[in-house]
């Protein structure tokens, strides 16, 4: 079986990071390992919640499993709560990464043109770091504007769109992944492959809805199948589709708390498209 550590904070309540990452990655038949960068009492768009910061636990954690052989196939990083821990996933990597290994890095750090609120001007700067060591960067578009020194656009064309993943390429990235992307009438994925200069759109009806931790959803779901041995193009694809599901699934229901999507109940949806295609695995 294959096996993740997928690296970032723990929201308690709240449907996110890896509350979110832990079961999906599991239920499309990948083992998931851990290392939590902060534990939070709830995500933070509740009031007063509690944060206790694990960042002196992130080496030790990977000193012990370079002492027990352990090894994975991937490493996929989301929130990471400062630039302090971004300088020490790149060395846990580092330390155990394998030739083949992947590296899959989420910067949660932005979205709707801003930063969130735990992250000074210099954030980005530094996240831009960890995604230039990254096979498969997974950022939205407020988060490619931020890392490239691109004015961000809340509307924009195919050409900016393009212009923006092509920068986050020549700064390191292998192949980036732009999410929520939004132009000439269509929402969807934009991968972009710099080893063959190739370009993928792939588009959905947008549901009319916004809720908390639907990236989580899309970048545990495209991980875990990309891992699996699903093609790039058929990870991104079940993926986005998979969150769209959970979307629409927490919008029709009256009783669906406001802080998450109930991505539970679309589980075996996603089984059963992982299911799809024979697996040949990737690496």
């Amino acid at each position: 079986m294959k096996r993740i550590v997928t690296i970032q904070d723990i929201s308690c309540v709240g449907k996110c990071s890896l509350t979110v990452a832990l079961p999906i990655i599991s239920a499309v038949g990948v083992e998931a390992a851990i290392i939590p960068t902060a534990v939070l009492s709830t995500h933070t768009m509740f009031k007063n919640f509690t944060c206790k910061d694990l960042d002196d636990q992130i080496l030790p954690i990977a000193e012990h499993w370079k002492s027990e052989n352990i090894h994975f196939d991937a490493f996929y990083t989301g929130y990471l709560a400062s630039a302090q821990q971004i300088d020490k996933v790149i060395t846990l990597i580092n330390s155990l990464k394998r030739e083949n290994d992947l590296i899959i890095v989420d910067p949660a750090m932005a979205d709707n043109g801003k930063l969130y609120p735990a992250f000074d001007e210099n954030f980005p700067r530094e996240m831009a770091k960890l995604c230039a060591k990254a096979d498969i960067a997974l950022p939205n578009i407020t988060e490619a504007c931020l890392m490239t020194g691109t004015q961000y656009r809340e509307e924009y064309d195919e050409a900016f769109a393009k212009d923006i993943v092509k920068k986050l390429s020549d700064m390191g990235a292998k192949k980036i992944v732009l999410t929520g992307a939004e132009f000439g009438g269509k929402y969807g994925v934009l991968y972009y492959d710099s080893a063959t200069d190739e370009f993928f759109y792939y588009t959905q009806d947008k549901v009319d809805a916004v809720f908390h931790g639907t990236g989580d959803i899309f970048s545990s779901t495209f991980t875990g199948l990309a891992v699996r041995g699903k093609s790039i193009k058929d990870s991104l694809t079940i993926a986005a589709d998979f969150t769209a599901e959970c979307i629409r699934i927490t919008k029709n229901d009256e009783k669906a708390n406001w802080y998450g999507v109930d991505f539970e109940k679309a589980i075996p949806y996603l089984i059963d498209r992982t299911k799809e295609t024979e697996v040949t695995y990737y690496g």
